[in-house]
Formats: structure tokens, C-alpha cells, sequence
């Protein structure tokens, strides 16, 4: 039987022993999530997070090569690394063959919040299909994590868990037994799939706000779109590297 759908509006609202033996969907739409996947589908070799420019820089200088710092703080560039956190920035031409180290505000620090689960996956618009057909019919019971602004709950996390859900459920997963995961559904009812409704509500959005004031309007139409990859990023922990994410395995 398909396992029950519960959701999260900040990690802090779930303890990490609670989600010990199910999958969990990490949710940073605007930015992580969606750059996440976008450098995995533009053949970057793996993505290393870290919940500190200083972590990362300690490891880019241990595995030397040619592996990438990329990330943000405060939604820029942090200065001395190769990338921010703008999808678009993720080319093949960049990314490919290459290993991507990475760490921002919130999405890291969510992803890495849900390590006892038995699966770590990264979701967005831009996989929306993707994921939910790896995750159909799964009978773990599943938890949409959304990462949140420095510990407030933002409205484009929300919906975007809101459609994974609803999509699940025509799926013939359940509901879990808290309300949250039923708010985020009828937030994406209202939304529905519509292009211009997910972009005027991602742009109106506390986290789109903040974009268009850094003037990265760009990056907001970039993750309000559906199915633009196939990629389901996962995330594993190596003894040798620590977390790691990469395609999920079929």
C-alpha cells in the first residue's frame, strides 16, 4: 500500500528521529532545489552540500581538482566562490564531469536536517514529474520538507509541496494524519498547474520578493517552471566525503 503523505512547513517542525525508515522531499524551490537540479541534469559529476562557506572551502582545498564552490548567503554570490545559487548559472559547459560544492542559507541546512531517513530526495517545479513518478506507489511513508527563510515559513515551499502532494494522491497515497500537508494541497488547488498563477504567486511570494530586490527576477521564472528535467537528485552520506548528492538510482 502507498505510504502516507505528511508535510513539514520548516525543519525545525519535525524532529529528525521522526522521520527515521521514510523518504523525505526536501523543498528550497527558490533557490536550492532548483539548482540542485538543474546542475545534476547539466552532468555535474555530484554535489557536496555544506552548511558553511567555511566547510566548503576546507573541502574544495581538500579534494583539490577541478571541483566548483558554489552558493549563496544572503541570496549573492559569496565572494571567492564559482557560482551562486542562480539555476541558470549551472551550464554544462560549467558543471559537467564536475564536482559542485555547495552550501546555502536554508536548502543545505534542510537537507542535511533529515539524515535518519531511510531516503533523502531533492524536489522542485522542475523534476515535479519526475519525482512523482519515482515516488508513486513507494510504502514508506513520505515527509515534504520545506526549507523556509531563516526559520519563517514561505509561501513557495509551500505550494510546491502542495503539488507534490496532490499529484501523489491522485497516486493513491493517503494523507497522514496533521493538517499542514492538507493546507499546502489546497494552496496548489488554488494555484493548479497554470504557469502565470505559479509565477505571480512564486514572484509575490516571501522568497520571490526578496530575488526581485537583488534584481534576479530571472531566477523566479526559472523555478516556477514544470518539468523542465527528468533528474531526482538523492542524497547519500559517504565515510570518505560525507553527504553527497546525485541522480537517485531507478
Amino acid at each position: 500500500m502507498p505510504g502516507p503523505l505528511n508535510a513539514h512547513f520548516l525543519p525545525a517542525l519535525v524532529e529528525p528521529a521522526a522521520l527515521a525508515g521514510s523518504v523525505c522531499i526536501i523543498i528550497d524551490l527558490l533557490r536550492a532545489s532548483t539548482t540542485i537540479t538543474h546542475a545534476l541534469a547539466a552532468g555535474a559529476d555530484r554535489v557536496l552540500p555544506c552548511l558553511e562557506p567555511a566547510e566548503a572551502l576546507a573541502l574544495r582545498d581538500r579534494l583539490g581538482g577541478d571541483a566548483l564552490l558554489g552558493g549563496e548567503r544572503g541570496g549573492l554570490r559569496i565572494e571567492g566562490f564559482d557560482l551562486g545559487n542562480a539555476p541558470a548559472e549551472y551550464t554544462p559547459d560549467r558543471v559537467s564531469g564536475r564536482t559542485v560544492i555547495f552550501t546555502t542559507t536554508n536548502g543545505t541546512r534542510a537537507a542535511l536536517h533529515a539524515r535518519p531517513a531511510a531516503a533523502i530526495l531533492v524536489g522542485c517545479l522542475a523534476n515535479l514529474s519526475a519525482l512523482v513518478e519515482y515516488l508513486a506507489g513507494r510504502p514508506e511513508p513520505i515527509h515534504l520538507i520545506a526549507a523556509g527563510t531563516r526559520g519563517v515559513i514561505t509561501m513557495e515551499d509551500c505550494l510546491c509541496a502542495g503539488l507534490i502532494a496532490h499529484r501523489l494522491t491522485a497516486a493513491g497515497h493517503p494523507l497522514g494524519d496533521d493538517d499542514p500537508v492538507r493546507i499546502a494541497i489546497e494552496l496548489a488547488q488554488r494555484t493548479g498547474e497554470d504557469p502565470g498563477r505559479i509565477l505571480a504567486t512564486l514572484r509575490a511570494s516571501r522568497g520571490g520578493r526578496n530575488l526581485a530586490r537583488l534584481g534576479f527576477d530571472a531566477d523566479i521564472e526559472a523555478c516556477a517552471r514544470i518539468d523542465t528535467h527528468s533528474t531526482v537528485p538523492a542524497l547519500t552520506f559517504s565515510p570518505a566525503l560525507g553527504p553527497v548528492i546525485g541522480p537517485a538510482s531507478v
